[in-house]
């Protein structure tokens, strides 16, 4: 990987990192689904319009929206503002891997490899690590709203997986319009109008500011960046890169907001990262003795040369 291309991947995590303290931020000004309705949609608009039709089905652009869109930054929004520190809800959402494995061997029949059942072990013991120390210093509704959030992000991996977009941005633009309204709906029916309607009417910078953040940094510069790398570099090189979101997310959340670190979450979050790290690991692939052939030194892959990346 090239040191720009490098720079980029580490730029995005630290993006991601941040944003959890930047969504702390923004709930201090607006209800949680509220809040989460606007973030898809100023991520949406006007972007809609500049990235073209969509490249894939719209059962996996609806599927993706309100799994992802509705249920996952839904449940993360509501669990935070329920008391769900940032910097602990960047780590216990790592777990989504353990629950994408999960669902890919259950829906898709992919069996995980001795290596990744071992970091699923791993990964659940620092869960539990986690749940125990928010039991001692915090409310277990929000550390269970987004650890539901995480298994609502594996069934959108899942989705995604199978919907395949040869465009990660313009996938995500439209994954974004579908949560809007369904998000608003909800948060008129459980906030209230006139809890929504404050919120509006009180907009300041700061507050619009986390709104933007959110929507054009994290969503669409982050994750349109995300599939830039995917496009040219192999997915076991870029993903593992995502176990530094914590990192920035803990820290970030440590030297802005004043979030402690106490000893039982730093062996939680050794854990899990360690966890996430093995079941992470790609599968090896056997290969024939037969199919192998000598190859000269004048012969050359495209994939293999900087210019075909």
């Amino acid at each position: 990987m090239r040191p720009s291309h490098l720079f980029l991947a580490v730029l995005v995590t630290a993006v991601w990192g941040v944003n959890f303290t930047v969504i702390e931020v923004g709930l201090d000004h607006f209800p949680p689904l509220l809040f989460s309705a606007l973030r898809f949609l100023v991520a949406a608009l006007p972007a809609v319009f500049l990235v073209g039709r969509p490249k894939v089905a719209w059962k996996w652009i609806v599927g993706v929206g309100l799994t992802l869109g509705v249920a996952k930054f839904g449940l993360l929004f509501v669990g935070m503002d329920a008391g769900m520190p940032g910097g602990l809800s960047s780590l216990v959402l790592q777990i989504q891997a353990v629950f994408t494995a999960l669902f890919a061997f259950a829906l898709l029949g992919e069996r995980p490899s001795r290596v990744r059942l071992v970091g699923m072990a791993v990964a659940l013991a620092g869960i539990g690590v986690a749940a125990v120390d928010e039991g001692t210093s915090g409310p277990l509704l929000g550390f269970a709203l987004v650890v539901a959030a995480a298994a609502c992000w594996g069934v959108s991996n899942i989705l995604t997986r199978k919907a395949a977009p040869p465009d990660a941005l313009n996938f995500m633009v439209w994954v974004s319009t579908v949560p809007v309204l369904p998000l608003l709906a909800l948060s008129l029916l459980l906030e209230g109008p006139s809890q929504d309607l404050d919120a509006l009417r009180g907009l300041d910078w700061p507050g619009a500011g986390t709104v933007l953040f959110v929507a054009w940094i994290a969503t669409v510069f982050g994750f349109g960046a995300w599939g830039w790398l995917l496009r040219r570099h192999p997915a076991s090189t870029v993903a593992p890169f995502s176990l530094l979101v914590p990192v920035f997310g803990m820290s970030s959340a440590a030297l802005f907001l004043g979030e402690s670190v106490t000893p039982l979450r730093w062996c939680a979050a050794a854990l899990l990262v360690g966890g996430v790290a093995l079941a992470s690991v790609p599968p090896r692939r056997p290969v024939a003795v037969s199919a192998v052939k000598p190859v000269r030194r004048t012969e050359a892959r495209a994939e293999d040369s900087p210019v075909g990346r």
